[in-house]
């Protein structure tokens, strides 16, 4: 809500502000597909969590429809596209302020589920599995240094490439 505030009100500032923000709203998007499965076993606990990690996305897709809709609707009675102005972004921008607003009350609304609601045998199959008749953890509980690094490696690289290629481009356009 913060971002998308500024955004509306000081984006035509500079256009590094701009970026600044625009990179930092589109930042979120991935973040909330990583957690929100641990979100949702939190909340629901594991039975049936996949049914309602389904639900949550078939809404998050209808909001991915419905709010490019709306803010054209904003957009196109402001004018023509290509002659808009900054000014004219605002409304549809803090229009998402208030959409914001409301989805944050809708989530802090949400209870979790008591535990005397969830299946007690199905809650928590993964920690019986992981230790073995003698109570000592798995294999998979005591990877090696060497391995990890292997991991991260593979991980890492791609990745700081891809901020590296974004960088390089960005300055070019900017610079």
């Amino acid at each position: 809500m913060v971002c998308y505030g500024l955004l509306a009100l000081f984006g035509d500032v500079s256009t590094g502000l701009f970026v600044l923000l625009a990179g930092v709203i589109i930042s979120f998007y991935g973040g909330g597909f990583a957690t929100v499965p641990a979100y949702l076993r939190d909340l629901f606990g594991t039975y049936q969590v996949g049914a309602i990690h389904g639900r949550l996305l078939t809404a998050w897709s209808a909001g991915g429809v419905a709010g490019p809709l709306i803010i054209n609707g904003f957009l196109d009675a402001q004018g023509e596209p290509g002659n808009l102005t900054a000014a004219a972004y605002r409304p549809a921008l803090l229009t998402m302020v208030g959409v914001l607003a409301v989805g944050f009350v809708a989530n802090l609304a949400i209870t979790r589920v008591a535990d005397k609601h969830h299946e007690a045998d199905l809650d928590e199959p993964a920690a019986a599995e992981e230790r073995s008749d003698d109570g000592s953890r798995s294999a998979r509980d005591s990877a090696s240094p060497a391995l990890l690094v292997l991991a991260w490696t593979i991980v890492g690289v791609p990745l700081v490439y891809g901020v590296y290629k974004i960088a390089v481009v960005t300055a070019s356009l900017f610079g």
